[in-house]
């Protein structure tokens, strides 16, 4: 990408696991393919960080440990000066030739700090300059991040000025705390940014106590400020911005950054057209060996579209196949002519008729394992990642060009169903009232009046219990009042 080769996907965002170089070397050595440096600046704009700065989200729930879906921050950029930086660069790619280098590089709006700032981290030997043009926080005060970059005429000249200084590629940093992320990227590239980031983290408060305290907070007054929220919990804003900036721009160099914390969600944003990914948070809930399980993934993930005969998994998840509570269940309505829910005597009654006809079709004495398995083989060739960049990017349109006439409801599979009611709490209260509840079974029933919103199905606890299929019908809405044929005056 760019004219840079990177040996996986995968790097560190510009972030706290990048503070030192001695962090970046373990990183190189666990496996990851590039990093950038934490931000950095010319002496006289250097900052010193508050504390405490780095705290858990609240998106996830009550969640504590590992695993937190997100993170907020009000860390600044590097306390580390530029001099510092620099010579960490050339120690880095003198010791690891292979690995990515960016050096990742901030300013206020002045030509001369630009060009200076990029022309020393070229000299270093950075392979390529990320503009930070989006810290969400602190630096925006300063005229520098944030205020830049939600201004496309600074972000085209700032582009302009760093195109004249360097000779190496350079990517222009998103922020989402933004109307319109395409036009910044417009601007970048018009400006001779050789691609763009996206994105930083949204600008938000996670929360306060109940004394009206927020977390973090700072000194005896206890005052805050907004942070910028990392992890899953903006995947989706940062998935959105990867494609819609590749897809208003084809060809123009994305890398990724917001949530991603597995190889299923790396290969998301390649295919919504970033070839590589940064990564941060995931790292906060864990270490730099994540990286492993990344890299063999993503292999396998890519190994798998080659199987023919497993096109209907998805990625490494087979379909689910009927069941009540992971045990494999036969259709009661093909063996008893009726539905039974399960709980209390319909279980023992469901039990019974499962176990009876287990003993009439498949007596255990009779039951033996396959004796080969033959394992299957590819058909095609393994794609590569450079084949997965942007597949997605066709299917992702504007809602006008989705179409109304192909409308779908919802299925329930009743012999996988645990009758916990929750489709039909969803759908009388928030949905559309088209699911029934036998006061005594507890098996819910889909009624004609399914508009196919899908409630149900997003909070169902069972995988692939309830289902979408096309309707079968012309879906008429119901307006409430009819649709007058004239005016009324």
């Amino acid at each position: 990408m760019a004219g840079l080769k990177f040996e996986n996907p995968y790097g560190l965002a510009s972030a706290t696991p990048t503070t030192s170089a001695a962090m970046m070397r373990r990183a190189f050595e666990a496996g990851w393919s590039f990093a950038l440096t934490k931000t950095y600046v010319l002496d006289k704009d250097i900052i010193t960080n508050v504390s405490p700065r780095i705290v858990r989200g609240t998106t996830s729930g009550h969640i504590f440990g590992p695993g937190q879906g997100a993170f907020l921050n009000i860390e600044l950029i590097s306390e580390k000066t530029c001099a510092y930086w620099c010579q960490c660069i050339t120690e880095l790619k003198r010791d690891f030739p292979t690995k990515i280098v960016i050096a990742s590089i901030m300013c206020g709006y002045s030509k001369e700090d630009w060009t200076l700032l990029a022309q020393k981290s070229e000299e270093a030997g950075a392979d390529a300059l990320e503009l930070n043009l989006s810290c969400p926080h602190g630096m925006g005060e300063r005229g520098m991040g944030l205020a830049c970059g939600q201004d496309e005429e600074l972000v085209r000249n700032i582009c302009r000025w760093v195109r004249a200084a360097v000779k190496i590629p350079f990517f222009a940093k998103m922020t989402p705390n933004i109307t319109s992320i395409v036009g910044i990227a417009k601007a970048a590239k018009e400006g001779g940014a050789t691609g763009v980031t996206a994105t930083n983290t949204v600008s938000g408060l996670m929360g306060v106590n109940t004394k009206g305290v927020a977390w973090p907070n700072i000194g005896k007054d206890q005052r805050t400020t907004y942070g910028g929220v990392s992890g899953n919990a903006i995947r989706p804003i940062a998935l959105r911005a990867v494609s819609a900036i590749s897809n208003a721009l084809p060809g123009f160099p994305v890398m990724a950054a917001g949530g991603i914390d597995a190889a299923d969600v790396a290969l998301q944003f390649i295919q919504c057209g970033a070839p590589v990914v940064q990564v941060c948070s995931a790292i906060h809930n864990q270490d730099f060996t994540i990286v492993d399980d990344y890299i063999t993934g993503l292999k396998a993930l890519l190994y798998l579209q080659s199987i023919d005969e497993l096109q209907d998994w998805d990625g490494q998840s087979c379909p689910t196949v009927r069941h009540q509570k992971g045990k494999p269940v036969p259709k009661l309505m093909d063996l008893i002519g009726k539905h039974l829910p399960s709980f209390g005597p319909y279980m023992k009654e469901r039990e019974s008729i499962v176990a009876q006809h287990k003993e009439e079709v498949a007596p255990l004495d009779q039951s033996k394992p396959e004796v080969h398995r033959p394992v299957f083989q590819p058909k095609k060739p393994v794609p590569t990642v450079q084949d997965m960049v942007g597949i997605a990017l066709p299917r992702i349109t504007s809602y006008n060009d989705l179409d109304n006439k192909q409308q779908a409801v919802a299925i329930i599979d009743e012999e996988m169903c645990i009758n916990c009611g929750k489709c039909y709490m969803t759908c009388n209260d928030s949905g559309y009232q088209a699911i029934t509840f036998d006061p005594e079974t507890h098996l819910p029933h889909v009624t004609d009046d399914c508009t196919g919103c899908t409630l149900c199905v997003s909070v169902c606890p069972i995988i692939d219990c309830i289902t979408m299929i096309p309707r079968p019908t012309p879906y008429l809405p119901r307006r409430g009042i009819p649709l007058a044929v004239e005016a009324v005056s």
